[in-house]
């Protein structure tokens, strides 16, 4: 088990959805962040805990600002990932994982939006969606040295969806990775999210909170 260093709570989260306590996970030192959409409107409950994130960010729409809720420690394991018996390890790799509430199919999006259901599609987030998820990657970046660097490629959903685009990381790759990803670039996992996020201009922004 790893030793945990820097802080461990990213300042003004909630902790009303607290799940380590009854799931614990694995003490690890972090050195990459995984980005993950939820695609629901609202803040999961991700069956009690059994399949929650790191931190969740929750769109306030109308005050345009992102609603953080944490789960488990930054440098706690979560349990947002597929990981396969026998395979490379996943959610325990040194990860921090962060939902984004919202979607990244296009399909949804276009059904939310016919029915006038507020919500964010994050390949086409607003700034300060944008801003909101880069101030955390920026906070990464000073207090636990995740690179604010990440995978060229950031196919657009479905076609994110499974490795047609050849956006998956190898296990060989995912194990020497270090960084920002999304979903879509994890071994042993099939889902496309966050789909075609801009993420050139996150890494932008995160730089910009730095000065």
């Amino acid at each position: 088990m790893s030793t945990k260093t820097g802080p461990q709570r990213y300042p003004g989260a909630s902790r009303t959805h607290w799940y380590q306590d009854e799931y614990g996970g694995d003490a690890m030192e972090v050195n990459a962040v995984v980005l993950h959409t939820t695609e629901g409107r609202t803040l999961p409950d991700y069956g009690g805990g059994a399949s929650a994130p790191n931190l969740t960010a929750v769109p306030d729409l109308a005050a345009e600002k992102l609603r953080w809720y944490q789960h488990f420690d930054i440098e706690t394991s979560s349990r947002a990932l597929v990981n396969e018996s026998g395979g490379v390890e996943t959610n325990a790799l040194n990860v921090c994982q962060i939902e984004l509430v919202g979607t990244c199919d296009p399909s949804t999006h276009a059904k939310w939006e016919e029915a006038g259901q507020s919500h964010i599609y994050w390949p086409k987030a607003p700034d300060w969606a944008l801003r909101g998820v880069a101030r955390f990657l920026a906070w990464m970046h000073s207090e636990h040295d995740v690179p604010l660097s990440g995978p060229k490629a950031w196919p657009a959903y479905p076609k994110s969806y499974g490795n047609d685009e050849g956006q998956r990381m190898s296990g060989a790759e995912w194990n020497d990775f270090n960084g920002v990803c999304g979903h879509m670039h994890v071994p042993e996992n099939l889902h496309g999210d966050p789909g075609a996020i801009d993420f050139s201009r996150l890494i932008k922004y995160a730089e910009e909170g730095l000065d």
